[in-house]
């Protein structure tokens, strides 16, 4: 970005309207590329059973047209964080956006599961450009904790509005205009999203960084063979060849990236950031959440469809439960976030969307459609105090100086909790008999991973606060 962009940025902000409408368009820039990866996810899982019959996917091409985005997604993020330290988070930003736009336009043009597998994964690799550098971004534009914490709270409940949306209008665009709509609706607002992003943020200054390469290539490799292994598993059968060989690949990959990051002073992750309670609760809380909230979209996309014979629209609409609560949560979390810390808040509302799970573990197809809604609703209203929680927590505990790499790790380990879940989700559906079988192991993982959640909230956020609190109030007794 050249100096006269950088000065100008926030003399256009200004022209909007001063503070409030600048920051307004600056979220609504920085949450596009969120909105359609978000969007993506929650309108293929609607489209799953039209995809089964006009494409004559099977429920493994299925899991590998959900998951191979997030797989290459996942095993790019960290590459891309160590990327937009190097070359500014603005450039690498725009590179993603523009490449999840291409991607998008080759999945709705695919002519095969084949192909849209393949495209599918070139959309992740797009999303994993984006989406660390959208947080850097958000980070440098709101310097100031407090205004920090509500911009958060505002950006959530941007991102899980479009995912409250994503099921409905999903099924009425794949009902009304073919499957393909799904993905040709990423090209407009990409656009904008670039657009804004051009004109309203401005490009924090960039660092010399040596990328990992060995690193992030060792790390790719096991990540790729662990969804080889958990999605092929049922098809090929546990103790095929195939199978033995990609989890033999994992273990191998793992002791390889063991050995590399204990040589090397390049590394794939900042290891000392770890040693933090509130950071690594951050990434456990964030890994157990992804795995129960995408696994339970996956699995009630085909129920509702497959199960209790509704239409792809009238999916959509049966799933809004899942997701249109989560906005009006991240509302109430901007509100009540300076008043409660994000430790004990993460704690109580994964222990209501746990406790909400394990009830469901009693839904069945002949179970009255309003007992499913109310079980997801409430379980997905605990659900959406989470996400602008858990970032909170994460970007306390990192600093603003290592949000690039702190956003990177979360949402690496996010993605991977979305990977494992509608893998082992997909899993438990090929390998049980009956619906009443599927849906209550589904329903009985999601509870175990949200209380798992929440005893990770309880155990470390929640220590951390409490310790940076003390220490706080020790120097300020000092002064």
């Amino acid at each position: 970005m050249t100096t006269a962009e950088t000065s100008a940025a926030p003399a256009d902000g200004a022209r909007t309207g001063g503070p409030n409408a600048s920051s307004g368009l600056k979220i609504a820039a920085l949450a596009t590329g969120f909105v359609m990866a978000t969007l993506d996810v929650t309108i293929v899982n609607v489209a799953g059973a039209t995809l089964q019959e006009r494409l004559g996917a099977g429920l493994t091409q299925l899991t590998w047209i959900v998951d191979g985005y997030i797989l290459t997604f996942a095993s790019l993020l960290m590459l891309a964080g160590g990327l937009a330290n190097r070359r500014g988070p603005k450039t690498v930003y725009m590179w993603g956006m523009g490449l999840f736009i291409l991607a998008s336009l080759a999945c709705a043009l695919s002519p095969s599961p084949e192909v849209l597998i393949a495209a599918r994964m070139l959309q992740g690799a797009g999303a994993a450009l984006f989406m660390p550098s959208s947080l850097s971004l958000l980070v440098s534009s709101f310097p100031e904790k407090r205004q920090r914490t509500r911009m958060l709270g505002l950006w959530s409940a941007i991102v899980a509005g479009s995912s409250g949306v994503g099921p409905t209008l999903g099924g009425l665009m794949v009902s009304a205009f073919g499957w393909q709509s799904i993905f040709l609706i990423n090209l407009p607002i990409g656009v904008i999203g670039m657009l804004m992003t051009k004109r309203f943020i401005t490009a924090p200054e960039s660092h010399a960084q040596k990328l990992a390469v060995p690193g992030h290539l060792i790390w790719i490799v096991a990540l790729a063979a662990v969804s080889f292994a958990l999605i092929e598993g049922p098809q090929l059968g546990w103790a095929a060849p195939a199978v033995i060989a990609a989890y033999a690949v994992a273990v191998v990959a793992a002791v390889l990236l063991v050995v590399r990051e204990r040589r090397s002073e390049n590394l794939v992750m900042p290891w000392t950031l770890f040693s933090s309670a509130g950071f690594s609760g951050a990434n456990l809380v964030g890994f157990f959440f992804n795995f129960a909230l995408f696994g339970t979209i996956f699995m009630l996309g085909l129920f509702f469809q497959h199960a209790q014979g509704a239409s792809p629209f009238v999916a959509g609409l049966e799933l809004i439960p899942i997701t249109i609560l989560s906005p009006l949560a991240n509302v109430v979390y901007s509100r009540i976030s300076g008043r409660f810390a994000n430790g004990p808040l993460l704690t109580v509302f994964l222990l209501v969307a746990g406790a909400a799970s394990l009830v469901m573990t009693a839904v069945s197809p002949s179970t009255p459609y309003w007992m499913i809604a109310i079980g997801i609703g409430v379980a997905n209203l605990g659900a959406g105090i989470v996400s602008p929680g858990m970032t909170a927590a994460l970007v306390d505990a990192a600093g603003p100086a290592h949000a690039n790499v702190a956003g990177s790790v979360l949402n690496a380990n996010r993605q991977i909790g979305s990977l494992v879940g509608i893998a082992v989700i997909g899993v438990v559906l090929h390998s049980t008999s009956d619906w009443d079988t599927g849906v209550s192991v589904s329903f009985l993982l999601v509870g175990v991973m949200y209380l798992l959640g929440s005893l990770c909230a309880w155990r470390l956020i929640t220590r951390h606060e409490r310790r940076e609190s003390a220490l706080a109030g020790a120097a300020a007794a000092r002064a």
